[in-house]
């Protein structure tokens, strides 16, 4: 079973007596073909297109005021056991994974942690969202599925804000669909108040 989050609305994650959240997985996977197996979005696309390097991250504010990004550009993969207290597993830069990439965020820490915002953005390649057709599942211990459908198309925008995680009450987070088309990660940063500075990166 997986409870499927519409767009504007929100759900409180369901915290178990006084035991943690646990690790809360956040998994962007691309394309299911008709045989029901995830497939990668690069191979579907490699006889049609050069290729198109998908990536996943993640804008975030500590409770401490601490800001930041965890995102493959840059070589920012963030920590779990430290702060920010969220990770990225790594970049597939071929596209031949069926795993898709994962963002895994420290329940334990969500007293430290105030906000963050979940992106994908297309590094390489022409934005075709629709060819896409990505799904994001949010996983955490002893809980239904959250599923994001990033069903909103028609956008030459390479970036799509998807889903924002909110601090209640130092005890659990809120989740919100979002699902919204930016230029990059300034204009989403301005578009949610982040204030950060961005310069020009790239990927060794």
């Amino acid at each position: 079973m997986a409870i499927e989050l519409r767009k504007g609305s929100a759900i409180i994650l369901e915290k178990k007596s006084n035991v943690s959240l646990g690790e809360i997985v956040v998994n962007l996977n691309w394309n299911q073909g008709g045989d029901g197996k995830k497939k990668s979005f690069f191979a579907s696309l490699l006889k049609h297109e050069k290729g198109i390097d998908l990536d996943l991250g993640a804008l975030y504010e500590l409770t401490n005021g601490q800001k930041g990004s965890v995102q493959a550009l840059g070589n920012v993969f963030g920590n779990y056991r430290a702060t920010p207290y969220i990770s990225l597993d790594s970049d597939d830069r071929t596209g031949e994974s069926t795993e898709g990439e994962n963002l895994r965020i420290n329940g334990a820490m969500v007293a430290r942690i105030k906000r963050i915002l979940v992106y994908t953005f297309i590094y390489e390649g022409v934005a075709s969202w629709q060819q896409v057709d990505g799904i994001v599942t949010i996983q955490y211990p002893d809980n239904e599925d959250i599923i994001v459908r990033m069903d909103e198309y028609g956008s030459a925008k390479k970036l799509c804000g998807i889903v924002l995680l909110a601090n209640q009450h130092n005890e659990t987070f809120s989740i919100e669909k979002v699902v919204q088309f930016y230029d990059d990660q300034l204009s989403l940063d301005r578009a949610f108040g982040w204030g950060m500075d961005w310069s020009i990166g790239r990927k060794d």
